[in-house]
């Protein structure tokens, strides 16, 4: 049975949340209070996240102030985007309350249990979510901690009576190195998170540093197919005190794809294990995803659960919120939200729409850029992905936790795109955007909100106006 608060987490009885709504932050206080602690937090504007916490009985405060932070906290739990001038966090520093980083807090929520920990430059959100919802669906009642939310705000995390914990493992500040999972997969290993890493090598390095927290006897699942993913196995397999298991379309792969078939929104998936084929379906389009789906399969074989009873559940995964989430039809127009910001995320989102989208139809994107610094380094390749488009409206960039570069606008993006054939026209305004899109949409054609930010909130609107310009 999985445990309630440990004696090492005697600081957890009572913690205050900053920035409690963030998909990290608030799985763990979600976990946390179900297994019996009062937890308190703020965040910046009032959210349905915020409404499932307080469900829950979590004190949950709008905006940022010191009153906030009750004077009996046992401690206060921090992302790395919460800056040293908070004035909860300030506060916290006068009155002598810890403060502790989520990977921290996340990583003592996994003591006494078999953790999987999901690492990887894209898809760990989708991996994450399809073993919490496999595992699950054969009665093992996992806990799990997901960076987005499954088909309900706050269905981001749940604590679990079962043995095993799955969890999302975040790279981007080197976070993941808190975690000794007993199983730990790795999708493939590319440049990101600019601000925290110069080079290949410093990725590299951190993920080297992750793989040497999983724990002797355990297993490494890593991608047979990404170019990252298999430097990172050359480096890594050596290493003697755990067992590395690749798959991928791969020859080389342990476990290796032997097929995917494209239907529609779904691909069914045969793969090749101990000489045998095993044929399933993923409830949601494209190769990466039926990859990711391989991934989870590989790794709940790892913890010993049967690979055809884990097939068969695979596709009680319909996918997670922002992740090629349909959002409605209207006028005969699909509109679909991606979480995509990273080229290759990009790329890989726009095939799968690609192949799901009729012959005669046309595939429309209304981006919106992530962080002033990854456009620096990779506006040119966002731009050739956008390529992929009938036509796209690029969004200013959003900025999140960073502050601007000079120079360094949504321009870099669209003059890249336009170098590489794209149709692409610049929005400063999103009411504008929303018009613009709507007004471009035909009956049959597929609209794409795609990017990081709250581009995730203009879905809705551009329905209503396909729907009142067919009235």
């Amino acid at each position: 049975m999985a445990p309630g608060l440990p004696q090492s987490m005697a600081s957890m009885d009572r913690p205050h949340f900053i920035g409690i709504g963030g998909a990290g932050m608030s799985g763990i206080a979600k976990i946390l209070a179900q297994r019996g602690a009062k937890v308190a937090g703020s965040d910046a504007r009032d959210s349905a996240t915020a409404e499932a916490l307080r469900a829950l009985g979590v004190t949950v405060h709008i905006g940022h102030d010191a009153a906030h932070l009750a004077a009996d906290a046992s401690s206060v739990v921090v992302s790395s985007a919460i800056r040293a001038d908070n004035p909860e966090l300030a506060r916290a520093t006068e009155l002598g309350i810890p403060v502790v980083h989520r990977s921290d807090a996340l990583a003592s929520l996994m003591d006494g249990l078999r953790p999987i920990a999901v690492a990887g430059t894209h898809g760990k959100t989708t991996t994450t979510s399809m073993l919490a919802v496999a595992l699950s669906t054969l009665g093992l009642d996992p806990s799990y901690a997901i960076g987005g939310d499954l088909d309900a705000p706050g269905s981001n995390a749940l604590h679990g009576d079962g043995e095993i914990f799955v969890a999302e493992a975040d790279e981007s500040d080197r976070s993941f190195h808190k975690y000794a999972p007993e199983v730990a997969i790795i999708l493939n290993v590319e440049l990101d998170h600019h601000a925290n890493y110069a080079s290949m090598d410093e990725i590299y390095e951190s993920f080297e540093t992750f793989v040497g927290k999983v724990k002797p006897g355990g297993t490494l699942v890593i991608s047979a197919d990404q170019p990252g993913a298999i430097e990172l196995t050359k480096r890594v397999r050596d290493l003697g005190r755990l067992k590395v298991v690749t798959y991928g379309e791969s020859d080389t792969a342990d476990l290796r794809i032997h097929k995917i078939t494209a239907r529609g929104l779904t691909s069914e998936v045969t793969v090749l294990l101990d000489g045998k084929l095993l044929t399933f379906t993923v409830s949601v389009p494209g190769r990466h995803y039926a990859g990711n789906a391989v991934a989870a399969l590989a790794a709940g074989i790892a913890l010993g659960i049967p690979s055809r009873n884990l097939a068969a559940v695979l596709k009680s995964y319909t996918g997670v919120k922002r992740r090629l989430q349909l959002k409605g039809e209207a006028a005969g127009v699909q509109v679909i939200d991606s979480y995509a910001h990273h080229p290759t995320e990009m790329t890989a989102d726009l095939e799968a729409m690609r192949a799901a989208t009729a012959p005669d139809a046309r595939l429309l994107v209304l981006f919106q850029p992530h962080l002033f610094s990854r456009t620096q380094e990779l506006g040119k390749e966002m731009g050739d992905a956008l390529a992929l488009a009938d036509s796209s409206v690029v969004l200013d960039i959003y900025p999140a936790r960073e502050d601007p570069i000079p120079g360094i606008t949504s321009a870099v993006i669209i003059d890249a795109a336009r170098a590489a054939g794209a149709e692409v026209a610049a929005s400063h305004d999103k009411a504008e955007a929303v018009r613009t899109i709507a007004g471009m949409a035909k009956p049959g054609d597929l609209v794409l909100t795609m990017g990081a930010g709250d581009v995730t909130d203009l879905g809705p609107q551009i329905l209503d106006h396909l729907s009142n310009q067919s009235k």
